[in-house]
């Protein structure tokens, strides 16, 4: 995807430019997994900044973008070059996977179908983006457009449709413009309660 060398350029001051990564959030959507959370993907995670905020898991940081890997190694972080819809993972591979503003960048549908395979029986993918509805969503999106890049966004039910066809039940995390979702792979040994997928 084109995006790659937009972000390549801009590895060297992406953590001064980006939003800070939201570690509640993805503790929150771990917390549903139905198996213990210790190895984690970093699917698209750039210079590791979700990475680098939840020390307490084993992340793999991996990302297309050379220059966001260089910036994620100087963190001490592991990394792992490839296409997040093409994972060059073995399958059930990680308790987790997380995508923090990122999967607006991607092939969501092909990412989320690939981090479902990487994922253990009753593994978690929590995804972290924004909702392009709304006055702040249409100006992301028009903002986003006019830098270059080819984002496109999901509103959150739309997105937790994509997980549920991925073979994940999905779950919310936190609503608003920037929300996060969870999904779990079926086939964990516990169960998380009652909750329902989400809906618009």
């Amino acid at each position: 995807m084109s995006d790659v060398a937009h972000f390549d350029r801009l590895a060297a001051v992406y953590d001064w430019l980006a939003p800070s990564a939201s570690p509640d959030d993805v503790r929150a959507g771990f917390a549903y997994a139905e198996r213990n959370v210790q190895t984690v993907l970093d699917l698209a995670g750039g210079t590791g900044r979700t990475a680098a905020a939840v020390p307490e898991y084993d992340v793999t940081v991996l990302d297309a973008a050379p220059g966001m890997l260089r910036e994620a190694r100087a963190k001490g972080l592991r990394v792992v070059q490839g296409d997040a819809t093409r994972l060059p993972i073995l399958d059930e591979s990680f308790d987790a996977v997380v995508v923090t503003d990122a999967l607006h960048h991607l092939d969501a549908p092909a990412a989320i179908r690939a981090a479902s395979r990487v994922l253990r029986p009753g593994g978690v993918l929590v995804a972290c983006d924004f909702d392009p509805r709304g006055v702040l969503g249409r100006a992301l999106v028009t903002g986003e457009h006019l830098a270059g890049f080819e984002s496109s966004f999901y509103a959150p039910g739309e997105l937790a449709a994509v997980f549920e066809e991925a073979g994940l039940r999905s779950h919310g995390v936190r609503s608003g413009f920037g929300y996060a979702l969870a999904g779990v792979k079926l086939g964990g040994a516990r169960t998380t309660g009652s909750d329902e997928p989400v809906r618009e």
